[in-house]
C-alpha cells in the first residue's frame, strides 16, 4: 500500500499583481501610510459577512516598512511592499459564487463606485486605471474614508449619495481588478493618508500587542487576533488532489467511501515562513498512523502551500469508520500551527 505524498506552493509573494494597490484607484491620489491617526474618533465593524478563521481569511495586512522591504504590524511576513489595505478572503472560488457580502464597515455617505469591470482576474497591464476592480469609496466624516476593492461583477447595490448604516450591503466579495484570488481589499483613510485598522497609533519599535490601537469593534478584537499563518482548506479525496482543484472547489465536491481507489488527506495552508518544517499525518480507524508527508524546512516565505498525503485500499476496499489526519507545522521548534479534521467512510 504506498504512500501518496505530494507538496506544493508558491513563494512569499505569490500575488505580485497587487502590488499596484498603492496606486491611484477609483480617482484617488496616491497614498502613503500615516505615521498617526491621532483623533481615532471612528469604529470599524467587519467589512465582510463572514467568519474571520472559518468562512475567511486575513491573507494581507498593511505594509509598515517603508523600505524596499515588507512588514504587518506584527513585524510577520503577511504583506508585501506598499501594500496599503487589509486583504479578507473566502477559501475557494465556489465560496465566492455562492455569494459573500462585502457591507459597510461604519456609517457614511457613498463618494464613489464602478461596477461593470469582469470577474476574471487581471495583470498590472490588463488592469490599468481598473486595479481596484468593482469598488466604491465611502465617506464617514472627520477625515474618515474606506474603500472596497475586487467586488464581483453586477453586485454593487450603492450609488454615490447613497447614505449607510454599518453593516449595509456594498457588494460581494468577487475576481474583478488586479487580482488573482477572491477577496475584498480593504483601505481607510485618515486625511488622504491610509491607515491600519489593526494598528493606528505611531510607529513604534514594538512588535507585540501591547499599546497599538485598533480601530476594530471591541467586540471583533478577539477573533481578529493576529494568526501567523492558517489552514485554508483541509479535506479527504479518492485520489492525489491538485491546487487548481482546491482553489475552485472541486476537492470538495468527491466524497471518499470504502470502495475509493485511495484515501487521501489534503489542506493548503497560508502564512507559511523559511524553515517551517510541516508534517501531514493520516491515521485509520485503530488510530494507527498509515501515511505521512513531512517536508522538508521551506527554502523562504511562501504566501501558501498545499501538501497531501495518503494510501491505498487493502483487499476489499477500506474498512467503515472515522479516519483522522493532523497538519502541524514547526517553526524554529516549535508548534506554529496545529489542525486536526476527519472522514467516517460508508460503503
Amino acid at each position: 500500500m504506498p504512500f501518496i505524498r505530494h507538496g506544493t506552493g508558491y513563494g512569499g509573494r505569490i500575488f505580485v499583481a497587487e502590488q499596484a494597490m498603492r496606486l491611484p484607484v477609483l480617482g484617488l491620489i496616491a497614498l502613503s501610510l500615516s505615521g498617526a491617526a491621532s483623533a481615532q474618533d471612528i469604529s470599524l465593524r467587519l467589512p465582510v459577512a463572514c467568519e474571520i478563521g472559518r468562512t475567511c481569511f486575513i491573507q494581507h495586512y498593511v505594509d509598515h516598512d517603508a523600505s524596499p522591504e515588507a512588514s504587518d504590524y506584527q513585524c510577520g511576513t503577511l504583506t508585501y511592499d506598499g501594500h496599503d489595505g487589509t486583504d479578507i478572503r473566502v477559501p475557494t472560488t465556489a465560496a465566492m459564487k455562492a455569494g459573500v457580502d462585502v457591507v459597510a464597515a461604519a456609517d457614511g455617505t457613498v463618494l464613489r463606485t464602478r461596477d461593470g469591470v469582469e470577474d476574471t482576474g487581471q495583470s498590472l497591464k490588463s488592469a490599468a486605471n481598473t486595479e481596484c476592480g468593482n469598488g466604491a469609496v465611502v465617506d464617514h466624516g472627520n477625515g474618515w474614508q474606506t474603500q472596497y476593492c475586487h467586488m464581483a461583477k453586477g453586485s454593487l447595490s450603492v450609488k454615490p449619495g447613497d447614505a449607510l448604516k454599518a453593516g449595509d450591503r456594498i457588494g460581494r466579495i468577487g475576481l474583478s481588478g488586479m487580482t488573482e484570488f477572491p477577496h475584498l481589499h480593504f483601505t481607510i483613510r485618515k486625511d488622504g493618508k491610509a491607515v491600519d485598522p489593526f494598528d493606528a497609533g505611531p510607529p513604534t519599535k514594538s512588535c507585540d500587542s501591547q499599546g497599538y490601537s485598533s480601530l476594530w469593534e471591541e467586540g471583533l478584537k478577539p477573533s481578529l487576533a493576529y494568526q501567523p499563518g492558517s489552514v485554508l482548506n483541509k479535506g479527504f479525496a479518492p485520489g492525489p488532489v491538485t491546487l487548481e482543484a482546491i482553489e475552485s472547489g472541486a476537492a470538495e465536491q468527491t466524497v471518499p467511501t470504502t470502495q475509493s481507489p485511495a484515501l487521501v488527506a489534503y489542506v493548503r495552508a497560508i502564512g507559511l515562513k523559511g524553515g517551517d518544517v510541516q508534517i501531514l499525518t493520516l491515521f485509520d480507524t485503530d488510530g494507527k498512523p498509515v501515511a505521512q508527508n513531512k517536508a522538508p524546512p521551506l527554502d523562504r516565505n511562501k504566501a501558501q502551500w498545499m501538501m497531501f498525503a495518503g494510501f491505498r485500499p487493502p483487499p476489499g476496499g477500506f474498512r467503515p469508520g472515522l479516519y483522522r489526519a493532523i497538519y502541524r507545522v514547526e517553526r524554529e521548534g516549535k508548534p506554529a500551527i496545529e489542525q486536526a479534521f476527519g472522514i467516517s467512510l460508508r460503503p
